[in-house]
């Protein structure tokens, strides 16, 4: 676990667009991502009317749906929740691979930022913690998309 975390910056994101993309697998610790992930978003300002959610099946179709969001939506950053589990075959880390290759390129492809926001863990209890516990995911997930989409707004003037 990553011990250095940067310091938050305080930005307002009543003006941002917000789109999140979810996954249902593993529902009850992705919905307490997105939980954690709309509360903070709006504790910083953004508007309900700004934030546009979609549930997919699993982490594999993450990519699309934000790929989806970024086209249609035009959001100023994306979302995208998921969990994966360590399970007896190594189908997680290909997932994993799968989701964060195609998240990285719908970014770079639709000039949106897209936050990965799947946690990969070893086993349950690691997911627990970072999805119901004292680890708040879901809110670095929020602040990071603020941060990108006050990047994005400032360089595109």
């Amino acid at each position: 676990m990553s011990l250095d975390a940067p310091q938050l910056l305080s930005i307002d994101g009543s003006p941002f667009t917000v789109g999140i993309a979810a996954a249902r697998f593993n529902a009850r610790l992705t919905d307490a991502l997105l939980e954690q992930v709309v509360k903070q978003l709006h504790d910083a300002g953004v508007k309900k009317k700004n934030l546009h959610v979609v549930r997919v099946p699993g982490s594999n179709e993450l990519p699309v749906a934000a790929q989806l969001l970024a086209a249609r939506r035009k959001p100023d950053v994306v979302i995208a929740l998921g969990v994966l589990i360590r399970g007896g075959t190594i189908h997680y880390e290909l997932i994993a691979e799968s989701a964060t290759s195609g998240l990285q390129r719908v970014a770079l492809d639709a000039k949106v930022p897209v936050i990965n926001g799947v946690v990969v863990a070893e086993n349950l209890k690691q997911a627990e913690e970072r999805c119901l516990g004292k680890i708040n995911r879901g809110g670095e997930f929020a602040n990071s998309a603020l941060e990108m989409a006050a990047l994005k707004k400032s360089l595109s003037q």
